[in-house]
C-alpha cells in the first residue's frame, strides 16, 4: 500500500501544471486550476472588504487607483482577462498585499512613507507582480505538496513505534517549514520586487525610486525585533536595496522605452 501511494504521488508530480514567471523565466509549481485561483482570491477579498474599513480619502484613493491600473495594464500582456481591483483601507499598518486574481489591498499608513507617484509604483509593481507570479497558487500547491509527503511518511512509517513516528514527522515538519517554505517566500518576496520594478518602469514610472523607498523602510523598521534570517519569511531591507540596484540597468531601459513612446 505505502508503494502504491507514493507511486501515485509521483504520477500526480510529474503531470502537476507549471506556470512560467514573466521577466524571470522561473517555472513553478501549480496545482491548483486557475479558475478556483482567482474565484478563491475574489471570495477572500471580499471577505476583507466586509471586515476592514474602506479609506474615505478620495485624493489617496483616485492615487491607488490611477497607479495601480497603469502598471495592471502593462501586466495584460503576462496574464490577460484578470478583473483588477485596487482598495485602500484605513489602517495605519505600512503595507500591502495582494490576492489572486488581481485584487491588491493598501493600507493607508503607508503613505508615511510614499512621497511621490514614483514611490507608490515601488509598492503596487510589487503586488501586482505576486499576482502574475501566480505566487498564491505556487504557496497553495506548496502546502499540499508537504502535507501529500507527511502522509506519505506517516503511512510508511506504520508499523513503527508511536514516538518514533511522531519524532519523525515533526524533523520533516520542521525541515519542510526551514527549507523549503521559509525560503520559498523569501525568494517569492525578492521575485516581486524584480518583476515589479520592470512592470513599474514600463509603465513610465521611475525606477531608481525603488531602491530610496526600501531605504526609508529600513528606516521606519529600526528599532523593531525581526527574527532572524532563516526564520523570516521576507529578505532584509538592505538585501532588498542591493537586489534593486543590480536590476537597475535593465529596468532603466524599460523605464528611457516607455519616456520615449509617450
Amino acid at each position: 500500500m505505502t508503494r502504491f501511494f507514493i507511486s501515485g504521488l509521483v504520477v500526480c508530480l510529474a503531470v502537476a501544471g507549471c506556470h512560467v514567471v514573466p521577466d524571470t523565466g522561473r517555472r513553478s509549481l501549480s496545482l491548483i486550476p486557475m479558475e478556483q485561483e482567482i474565484a478563491l482570491g475574489e471570495s477572500t477579498f471580499a471577505e476583507i472588504k466586509d471586515a476592514e474599513t474602506v479609506s474615505d480619502d478620495r485624493e489617496k484613493r483616485e492615487r491607488v487607483e490611477r497607479v495601480g491600473r497603469r502598471i495592471a495594464a502593462v501586466a495584460e500582456r503576462d496574464i490577460p482577462g484578470l478583473d483588477w481591483e485596487f482598495v485602500l483601507f484605513e489602517d495605519d499598518a505600512i503595507n500591502a498585499f495582494a490576492l489572486p486574481g488581481g485584487k491588491v489591498g493598501v493600507y493607508t499608513g503607508l503613505f508615511q512613507l510614499v512621497e511621490t507617484d514614483d514611490d507608490l509604483a515601488v509598492v503596487m509593481g510589487h503586488e501586482v507582480a505576486h499576482v502574475t507570479a501566480r505566487h498564491g497558487n505556487e504557496r497553495m500547491s506548496q502546502y499540499l505538496l508537504v502535507s501529500a509527503g507527511g502522509i506519505a511518511l506517516d503511512v510508511a512509517l506504520r508499523n513503527r513505534e508511536t514516538e518514533t513516528r511522531q519524532m519523525a514527522l515533526m524533523a520533516y515538519g520542521a525541515g519542510a517549514t526551514f527549507g523549503y517554505i521559509l525560503p520559498y517566500s523569501r525568494s517569492a518576496e525578492s521575485e516581486a520586487d524584480e518583476l515589479g520594478l520592470y512592470y513599474s518602469a514600463r509603465a513610465g514610472y521611475d525606477p531608481r525610486a525603488a531602491p530610496r523607498f526600501w531605504e526609508r523602510m529600513a528606516e521606519a523598521a529600526e528599532g523593531r525585533a525581526s527574527p532572524p534570517a532563516f526564520l523570516s519569511t521576507h529578505p532584509s531591507h538592505g538585501r532588498r536595496v542591493s537586489d534593486l540596484e543590480n536590476h537597475m540597468p535593465r529596468a532603466l531601459r524599460y523605464y528611457e522605452e516607455a519616456r520615449q513612446s509617450r
